[in-house]
């Protein structure tokens, strides 16, 4: 799956010149904690909640509320925004930027392409994106099989399904069990699997989870 395919397109951006009342506006209208900082349609920078509230002055002023709202209206977005922040094309697959904000320590990633924004992906996309690779909303039966690690042993167990008629529509492997085992998780469309757990459990195989959606 590619970042382009769960990105949020057309997202909230925020112009260099505006002020901070403005990025605050915008995130508080619209429940969001960072924009992309854009300047005649390039990237230029990303303000979040956390730079506008480093930007403000403190609670303990002595300035007056007048004299702070003059102080954050005349404050512009260039100014306390993250300039060259790491973006990620829309052609990348979704597996890359997860370990690109998971080794950056960020929560969201522009999308840019030939040095326009196109979108934003945020974590919220890549868990998504998760659950939706191992069909955990989707009506049927979803098996947790430990078996060897070894060749042969996916075809071995895709061939049981097919015998029973049942269509795997999502599949998932958990390396690094006890004794060289894996996890085999298969999703598939059958709500009913008795006959399928038994003729797998007779090749010497073991259920360990079983998740039923109906």
């Amino acid at each position: 799956m590619f970042v382009k395919n769960k990105m949020t397109t057309n997202p909230f951006t925020i112009s260099p010149d505006q002020t901070i009342p403005d990025a605050h506006e915008i995130m508080t209208k619209n429940n969001i904690r960072r924009l992309p900082v854009v300047k005649d349609g390039k990237l230029v920078g990303v303000v979040s909640n956390l730079d506008i509230s480093r930007a403000s002055p403190s609670a303990a002023t002595s300035l007056s509320i007048n004299e702070l709202t003059y102080i954050l209206a005349k404050t512009k977005i260039s100014r306390v925004m993250t300039k060259n922040p790491i973006t990620i094309s829309p052609n990348a697959l979704l597996e890359e930027a997860a370990i690109m904000m998971r080794d950056r320590g960020v929560s969201f990633l522009p999308v840019v392409d030939n040095e326009k924004l196109v979108g934003i992906i945020t974590e919220s996309d890549i868990f998504d994106a998760f659950i939706e690779l191992l069909g955990f909303r989707e009506k049927g039966t979803r098996l947790t099989i430990q078996a060897d690690d070894e060749p042969g042993i996916m075809s071995h167990l895709a061939g049981i399904f097919a015998r029973h008629g049942a269509n795997i529509r999502n599949l998932a492997v958990y390396r690094g069990g006890a004794s060289g085992k894996s996890d085999v998780v298969i999703g598939t469309n059958s709500e009913d699997t008795s006959e399928i757990e038994k003729e797998i459990e007779a090749h010497g195989y073991k259920i360990i989870y079983k998740l039923r959606n109906i």
